[in-house]
């Protein structure tokens, strides 16, 4: 079995509808499964409000998104990645309804997506799209859930 990063991890419930569908066990286990460095991480799930206000005041889009990656370590000299990763509950309610998922199956690619993103991964073109999105289909398959990208 390979050897587990160390990890610090605070996982926070603003908005506590997802707490006892996304358990704190459950988001270490996803967050551990795609670690390649060890890390300091907060996974943090929030309302529309919350997340249309950091995506709005962070990034310049007035909407709730599925996912925001505060990554503060981004550089390849740091042993550890640190980074807040911001999961809209709504949103992710919304897609995993959209996409025929559970709620628990979405927040799993979530949560992997953000911490690769924390890593430095991206998905800014193809060639990174191709390698992060390959990544996660490890992962998750790993985790024992399906490609996140296959249509369902």
């Amino acid at each position: 079995m390979p050897q587990k990063n160390k990890l610090s991890l605070s996982v926070q419930y603003p908005d506590p509808r997802l707490k006892e569908i996304v358990t704190r066990p459950q988001v270490r286990r996803w967050v551990q499964a795609a670690l390649l460095a060890p890390a300091e991480l907060t996974i943090r799930f929030v309302d529309a409000e919350e997340g249309r206000i950091l995506n709005r005041d962070y990034r310049g889009k007035d909407y709730a998104t599925n996912v925001l990656t505060f990554a503060y370590t981004e550089d390849e000299d740091s042993e550890t990645t640190q980074a807040d990763i911001i999961l809209c509950t709504d949103v992710l309610q919304r897609e995993a309804n959209e996409q025929a998922k559970t709620v628990a199956e979405h927040a799993a690619h979530l949560v992997v997506h953000g911490v690769l993103h924390a890593q430095g991964y991206d998905h800014e073109d193809d060639d990174e799209a191709a390698e992060m999105e390959g990544l996660e289909i490890e992962i998750l398959t790993a985790l024992g859930w399906p490609n996140p990208y296959a249509p369902h």
